[in-house]
């Protein structure tokens, strides 16, 4: 993902994501709406999958009783055990592993997340159903990812745009296909909520090689002197209950 953007929230629609001209928030605010939304408070013992650099961890430090982060990567890891100990947590834990299968026994976490790591995931729906064995009954599953247009053109202009800028992207699924996710692995179906990341195409092109235009369904278009677009965002919550407990 681009590492600047402004972000407007747009909450509680079941359309595809629509593109605003509400102001901008910080990306504090888009954590805050994480946080919010997933329900955490002081019971909950997190679990962030694919953590990068520790910002949702930390984000969610702030109001559970304790919070992991695991990365396959080690410098990503060290990035966050630096970002943690900036802000003072001391209830968090950093782990260096593998997401399939995931390092931890049934039940262990009340919250289970994984934001902007999806679309990185050769098997995603392995990856949600290890997410969802390591959560305990009663607890919540969330996901937080771009969805692709619903375009299947778009949508393929979006990943191959996506594949050149890095490498490591596997494909960005549609909303349809998130909630899909949901149901395949035995959880109920999610609720959810949308937000906008919103970038102008220069300070992209400077990071990758984008071809530029709005035929991946970013909403791309000129304003003044700049070129924007917005990544359209997903955040989905279940909750694990008894009844989802198989599959």
């Amino acid at each position: 993902m681009p590492a600047h953007r402004d972000l407007v929230v747009e909450q509680f629609t079941k359309q595809a994501v629509p593109f605003s001209t509400a102001p901008g928030v910080r990306d504090e605010e888009a954590l805050r709406l994480l946080v919010d939304f997933t329900g955490a408070g002081p019971e909950d013992t997190v679990l962030d999958v694919a953590c990068g650099p520790g910002l949702v961890v930390c984000a969610l430090a702030a109001v559970v009783r304790h919070a992991t982060g695991i990365d396959v990567t080690p410098a990503m890891i060290e990035r966050a055990r630096a970002l943690a100990a900036e802000k003072g947590l001391g209830n968090v834990t950093w782990q260096v592993g593998d997401v399939l299968p995931l390092p931890y026994p049934d039940g262990a976490f009340s919250l289970v997340v994984s934001r902007f790591a999806v679309h990185h995931f050769p098997e995603p729906s392995a990856v949600l159903a290890e997410m969802k064995r390591v959560c305990a009954p009663g607890g919540r599953v969330a996901l937080v990812d771009v969805a692709a247009s619903e375009d299947p053109a778009k949508a393929a202009a979006l990943n191959r745009m996506e594949k050149l800028r890095d490498p490591s992207h596997v494909r960005a699924l549609t909303l349809a296909e998130l909630e899909g996710l949901f149901a395949e692995v035995g959880l109920p179906a999610p609720r959810a909520a949308f937000y906008q990341l919103k970038s102008e195409l220069e300070g992209l092109l400077e990071r990758s090689f984008p071809e530029p235009g709005d035929a991946v369904g970013l909403g791309t278009r000129r304003q003044g002197e700049r070129v924007v677009f917005a990544y359209p965002v997903a955040v989905l919550v279940a909750a694990r209950t008894a009844s989802a407990a198989g599959g």
